[in-house]
């Protein structure tokens, strides 16, 4: 929208150059007629100043029979006054409610103007005529003029409240992402705590339950056995919980994998009594998937410890012809149902992580003859890392 004060100013200086015209012309017959019209459209302008870009149809109807009168005794006064058109036809338009009312507006002016211009040389047919032929081209082209700019105001009036909308939107679709990420963040760090510190918690509580009864029985030895277990288990939880919070990098290298896999195993040897075998024939993994590997064999051991009844357990980890990696864990335990409901976080927390690295986990089971677990990983070049997903420390990495 234009400016008040610009639009005070161009009417400021088109009045001036309305007196300097009486001045010039120097004519007193009619001379109070073009004074009366020059004040009539002051008045007019500051009738209407105060509706400017607002829809008030009474203080522009106001206006506009105020200006035409203004007109039609300023031309007839003094003719060279018919240039004040050049600032009357603008007001009209900055003043109109509506774009109608522009045209009508205009209509108007141009009728005055004929009627003071032709009057002011007694309505001689020549006179008529130059005044209609001025008149009729004043008035188009102040329509043509009045409704393209308008057209364009009101596409940039439209435009900023589109934008403005936009922007309202696009600050909603932040609030939700930010709520989204912050969900997704929750429930990452509950399947992270489930599958590192909830398993080594797990742990603790059965060793220190072992070193309990061994005490009680007198198994000196077995109880201190039991309790340096714990120790070296507090200390994992601990690490992992420090991986936890820093979410500092994962495991450097594929040796370092098979490492942290076989220790993984030597602590559930040492925890259960099971005989684990492992079968490590890997290569070529990256960062991420040894996390899900890790976090994988650790809930499969942990299932088979707490619910299996298992006497052996074979961990394979191998990379297939089509650059997939494959984790299976076979125990010879009780099996299970694998269709009736789960109760517990830790097969679907683990399908969520799979999915999240673009693998898919395969639970098979037969009653009296053991479960297999087998989880399929895409090549390192496909995988899908989890978004924002807690890494633990490589050492911690190598405690699991």
């Amino acid at each position: 929208m234009i400016s008040r004060n610009w639009v005070d100013v161009a009417v400021g200086v088109v009045l001036a150059l309305g007196v300097g015209i009486l001045a010039a012309a120097g004519e007193a017959e009619r001379l109070p007629w073009a004074v009366a019209g020059l004040v009539l459209l002051l008045a007019a302008y500051l009738i209407a100043r105060p509706s400017a870009g607002a829809e008030d149809p009474r203080r522009f109807a106001v206006f506009l029979a105020i200006v035409t009168v203004s007109i039609a005794a300023m031309t007839f006064g003094e003719v060279s006054l018919a240039t004040m058109q050049v600032i009357v036809y603008p007001l009209v338009w900055i003043f109109a409610p509506l774009r109608r009312d522009g045209v009508v507006g205009s209509l108007s002016v141009g009728a005055g103007m004929l009627v003071g211009y032709a009057g002011g040389f007694g309505f001689a047919p020549d006179a008529l005529l130059e005044a209609a032929a001025v008149a009729v081209l004043s008035v188009a082209f102040s329509i043509a003029m009045g409704w393209w700019i308008s057209a364009i105001a009101a596409y940039g009036t439209e435009r900023a409240r589109l934008l403005d909308e936009l922007s309202r939107a696009q600050q909603q679709v932040e609030a939700l992402s930010r709520d989204k990420g912050a969900a997704d963040e929750r429930e990452h760090l509950a399947r992270e705590i489930h599958d590192t510190l909830a398993q080594t918690l797990a742990g603790i509580v059965m060793l220190a339950e072992q070193a309990g009864r061994r005490s009680r029985a007198g198994d000196v030895d077995g109880a201190a056995a039991a309790v340096e277990r714990l120790e070296v288990a507090a200390r994992d939880a601990l690490g992992e919980a420090r991986a936890i919070v820093a979410r500092t990098a994962a495991v450097p290298g594929d040796p370092v994998l098979g490492a942290a896999v076989e220790r993984l195993a030597e602590r559930f040897r040492a925890d259960t009594g099971l005989e684990i075998s492992v079968v490590d024939t890997a290569s070529g993994v990256d960062r991420e998937t040894q996390v899900v590997v890790l976090r994988c064999l650790q809930e499969a051991l942990s299932n088979v410890r707490k619910h299996a009844g298992a006497a052996r357990v074979t961990v394979t980890l191998a990379g297939e012809d089509d650059g997939t990696l494959r984790l299976v864990v076979e125990d010879d335990g009780r099996g299970f149902d694998v269709s009736s409901p789960r109760t517990g976080y830790g097969l679907d927390g683990m399908s969520d992580r799979v999915a999240l690295a673009g693998g898919t986990v395969e639970v098979t089971a037969v009653s009296g003859a053991g479960t297999t677990l087998s989880v399929r990983l895409p090549a390192p070049a496909a995988a899908v890392p989890s978004a924002g997903a807690a890494v633990p420390s490589a050492g911690a990495a190598v405690r699991a």
